[in-house]
């Protein structure tokens, strides 16, 4: 069944990664009626193992996260502090470098991996063999949840960028928190949502604006998510290279060169090794054509 409803929203038009959230949100439904915690949804529902090369250090002390303010929007932040507690007791905390990948893309394994302190990128192969940067994952955020709920390899590889604390949760362990905690089970459902609006979003932007305006919404998007206030701008504190940032966009690499050549005459920003200082945010909110509490 599952394979011809995946056929069908192929068909339709739908890519892989959109497929991929479809199935897991009705995984995660079909969860929410075993529980019988239908009742529990509520208005919170609003916004849009392991195989490492390298050091990896087990953290067998645990870190008090209690007063942790968690990124608006990841799955950590939607919890009640009581079931977010719980949460963080689930996994075995590790600590790795900067490069190191907690999830591999193809590989089939299940469980999932909750990010405490760090910034990964999430990436997927391309046919002529580059990488597309799909999207980025914070402080907060879970991972891994495709695979634990449907049973297939994983859609994507998540590599870090720069030193990160993170748990592995075993699916079955993670599994009987969704029935033991309804309010998670609803969050997950709201996250996977959220995640596919973005990429409805992201596909939008790919056929209705020009190179530069998406340049400038992806831009203006980071700064809102993974930018730091300095003395002469906003800095996004993200490691991009102009290839990752021409995926992102859904354009060729060339043409993000010359716009990010534009918008440095313009003044709107300023570029250095693998980072980018926005100089004038309220300007390149206008030019991606966004509304001021959007960026």
């Amino acid at each position: 069944m599952t394979n011809d409803v995946t056929g069908l929203l192929l068909a339709a038009g739908w890519s892989p990664v959109e497929v991929l959230a479809a199935l897991a949100l009705q995984a995660v439904a079909a969860a929410l009626l075993r529980a019988g915690a239908s009742r529990y949804a509520h208005d919170r529902l609003r916004f849009d193992g392991f195989s490492g090369k390298g050091r990896v250090r087990l953290s067998m002390r645990r870190r008090d996260l209690s007063g942790v303010e968690w990124p608006y929007g990841t799955f950590l932040w939607r919890l009640d502090p009581p079931v977010r507690s719980l949460l963080l007791d689930l996994g075995v905390r590790r600590q790795v470098p900067t490069g190191q990948i907690l999830i591999h893309e193809g590989v089939q394994e299940s469980h999932l991996v909750l990010l405490e302190d760090g910034l990964t990128k999430v990436t997927a192969s391309l046919p002529d063999g580059r990488s597309a940067l799909l999207s980025l994952r914070v402080s907060g955020d879970l991972m891994g949840e495709m695979s634990a709920l449907n049973d297939k390899p994983r859609s994507a590889t998540v590599t870090t960028c720069g030193p990160t604390r993170y748990s592995v949760i075993p699916r079955e362990r993670f599994s009987r928190f969704l029935r033991e905690h309804p309010q998670a089970a609803v969050e997950l459902a709201a996250m996977v949502s959220d995640r596919l609006r973005w990429s409805n979003r992201r596909r939008i932007d790919f056929t209705s604006y020009a190179v530069k305006v998406r340049v400038a919404r992806v831009l203006a998007e980071l700064c809102r998510t993974h930018g730091r206030r300095s003395w002469d701008g906003v800095v996004i504190d993200v490691r991009l290279t102009q290839p990752e940032l021409a995926t992102i966009c859904g354009a060729a690499e060339t043409s993000v060169q010359k716009t990010l050549r534009e918008l440095r005459a313009d003044g709107l920003l300023d570029t250095d090794y693998r980072r980018i200082t926005v100089r004038d945010l309220p300007g390149l909110r206008a030019l991606g054509e966004l509304e001021p509490e959007e960026g």
